[in-house]
């Protein structure tokens, strides 16, 4: 069995992937246009461009998401963080620092009772994440 986050859009499917795979140092195995599905003639002009499945891998593990391309309007999903477990407080620290860019630091990244390195924020695009490196390697 496996857990894999899905991450929704309003449109910034694409740049929030390419960010990602940057960020985490992945590889962005899939960008799918919903102009590309079969039937995508019956879709509205606005949709077409949208991301309907992006995959990017990131070592064994995936993250995958897409555009909002229904015809009812998007709501940001509430009530989680997408954890990061890393290996040192180097990779914490580079890492944490890149997704914060442009971003909101909710939760510096530092050493708890819990961790060596900690901290969470929510990125540019609205996805919020918690890096944990929970000993330093």
């Amino acid at each position: 069995m496996s857990l894999t986050p899905y991450l929704f859009f309003d449109g910034q499917c694409e740049a929030a992937f390419k960010f990602y795979a940057q960020c985490l140092r992945g590889k962005l195995d899939m960008l799918l246009r919903a102009s590309e599905a079969p039937g995508c003639e019956a879709m509205p002009a606005a949709t077409r461009d949208r991301i309907m499945h992006a995959r990017l891998s990131i070592g064994d593990q995936v993250l995958m998401g897409s555009d909002w391309v229904s015809d009812k309007p998007f709501e940001r999903p509430q009530g989680f963080y997408v954890s990061l477990g890393v290996g040192s407080v180097a990779e914490a620290e580079r890492v944490f620092a890149a997704l914060a860019e442009h971003g909101e630091v909710r939760m510096p990244l530092g050493k708890t009772f819990f961790s060596d390195g900690f901290g969470m924020l929510v990125d540019r695009f609205g996805t919020p994440w918690m890096v944990n490196c929970e000993k330093d390697s």
